[in-house]
């Protein structure tokens, strides 16, 4: 089996794969400072409770937007599965499509992976956007290249800084409002969350269509990209396994 780990800013995800075909995925909260032995008693205790073991894996593939978790990631994989990782950015790796910007190398992992994934299931042009840490808007042209797009502060990132910042702000949890004009502090705070991303959203998107010149498609990723597609049309389709979709993909571009 394939194991395709994606390291973001927040979580990990570790999925085993046979041939193309997902056989399952476990999560995990990033920790720059857990060690490979660490990696190996949960990654194998959550395989044994589906049935798996950790021999059945052959090869692992990693995408990293946490250059400190880099290190033991690879001493995992080798200790674990007698395997080097391959890794995304790495010398030797080929995307199987060319990021057509100022520096390529500046480009998140996460980013150009997504752009394989969307790429091969839903074709080009698109734009990716990914709900994640950051809020991501990823330009895709129809022969699957990377040319560019938005970072924006993420949902959960602008909700830890009201109620970091505002003393008597609370935190809260992102949901979807029934109205837009607020009645009591929760409501108000939800509404300029939730409403005030959904009108970057689709105000960028459209900006984006605008300048490429074209009415391209967007799908998006991310925990929080199933709750702002009610909310909008302008999201064609969401993907929540984009990310590791890529990364696979990568893989067999590659072997």
């Amino acid at each position: 089996m394939l194991l395709a780990v994606d390291v973001g800013n927040t979580n990990i995800t570790c999925a085993a794969y046979s041939g193309r075909d997902l056989v399952n995925e476990w999560r995990i909260a990033t920790s720059s400072s857990r060690t490979a032995e660490e990696y190996g008693v949960w990654l194998s205790q959550a395989m044994a409770l589906d049935g798996l073991v950790l021999s059945e894996i052959k090869n692992v593939i990693v995408a990293t937007v946490v250059p400190e978790a880099t290190f033991n990631i690879k001493g995992f994989c080798r200790r674990y599965f007698g395997v080097s990782p391959m890794v995304i950015g790495e010398e030797g790796v080929d995307l199987g499509m060319k990021p057509l910007i100022d520096n390529p190398k500046e480009a998140g992992a996460d980013r150009l992976v997504n752009a394989v994934g969307a790429h091969v299931i839903y074709g080009g042009p698109l734009v990716v956007i990914d709900f994640g840490t950051a809020t991501n808007f990823d330009v895709v042209d129809g022969e699957g290249n990377y040319i560019g797009g938005v970072i924006a502060p993420g949902v959960n990132l602008s909700l830890d800084a009201l109620h970091k910042a505002a003393a008597k702000l609370p935190r809260i949890a992102i949901d979807r409002p029934e109205r837009v004009i607020g009645k009591n502090t929760v409501e108000c705070m939800q509404a300029g969350i939730y409403c005030g991303y959904l009108a970057m959203t689709e105000g960028l998107v459209m900006r984006i269509r605008s300048e490429y010149g074209q009415n391209i498609k967007t799908v998006a990723t991310g925990g929080l990209a199933p709750l702002y597609h009610k909310g909008t049309d302008i999201i064609d389709h969401v993907d929540g396994d984009l990310t590791l979709t890529g990364l696979v993909e990568i893989f067999y571009r590659n072997n």
